[in-house]
């Protein structure tokens, strides 16, 4: 049996304490990783669904093979390994703007994603990815002019609640069209929110994209009993 309590990672970063911890849950016996950035708790592996989904939804909109993707926010790694479960994935870049997320998937220190960091496949780095959009300096370093068939976002709670409020310009019809440049033609940007669907976000992303859909991804809730709800946004 795993200890009640473990702090695997602490560091004092640009935007406070980050914190990866792992806990016992009594009720459901098994252990739960736990990410807090100061007093909000960022991500948890007990709500992994919409993470996983968000990678899904986008890939299954594209057709075709040897497909390159970009994730914006690496956090405990599902959306990254779920793109990279896609078999007609042949390269994965994903910015991180902390530094210290690379380092616990570059150490293992995460059981779901052991191995992430080191797939040839994949490319970890550091950088603030909305920073990258808006100065159009793309998403790899090595291959500034490299376009993508898919970006999948992960970083904020919603197009309305940013971590930085530098995030904020990105959720605007000019910042979403900066973003659809870093694609290919026919390629897919898809979005995770913690809040339901957003009518006018969708109607932003519907002046840049030919099709922009928002998907209701539900998934049990162990605390309280019943059921919990992300977005996922699709638009291609």
């Amino acid at each position: 049996m795993s200890a009640l309590f473990e702090e695997l990672a602490w560091s004092q970063t640009a935007m406070g304490e980050l914190t990866l911890r792992r806990r016992r849950e009594p009720s459901l016996g098994i252990d739960v990783l736990e990410v807090k950035l100061g007093d909000e708790a960022l991500m948890s592996s007990l709500f992994t669904v919409a993470e996983i989904e968000l990678a899904r939804l986008g890939l299954a909109r594209l057709d075709g093979s040897d497909l390159d993707v970009a994730v914006g926010g690496l956090g405990l790694g599902y959306t990254a390994r779920a793109a990279l479960n896609d078999d007609r994935v042949r390269s994965l870049v994903v910015v991180e703007a902390l530094a210290e997320v690379i380092d616990w998937h570059e150490r293992d220190l995460l059981p779901d994603t052991v191995g992430l960091a080191a797939d040839p496949r994949t490319r970890l780095e550091h950088g603030d990815f909305f920073a990258r959009v808006a100065e159009e300096t793309g998403l790899n370093s090595s291959a500034p002019d490299r376009r993508f068939d898919a970006v999948l976002l992960d970083i904020d709670h919603t197009p309305h609640h940013v971590l930085d409020p530098s995030h904020a310009p990105f959720y605007t019809v000019a910042g979403l069209r900066r973003l659809a440049r870093q694609l290919r033609p026919g390629g897919v940007f898809a979005l995770w929110s913690d809040d339901p669907p957003d009518d006018e976000f969708r109607a932003r992303l519907a002046e840049v994209f030919d099709e922009a859909e928002a998907h209701v991804v539900t998934f049990p809730n162990f605390y309280t009993g019943g059921e919990s709800a992300n977005t996922v946004y699709v638009a291609s």
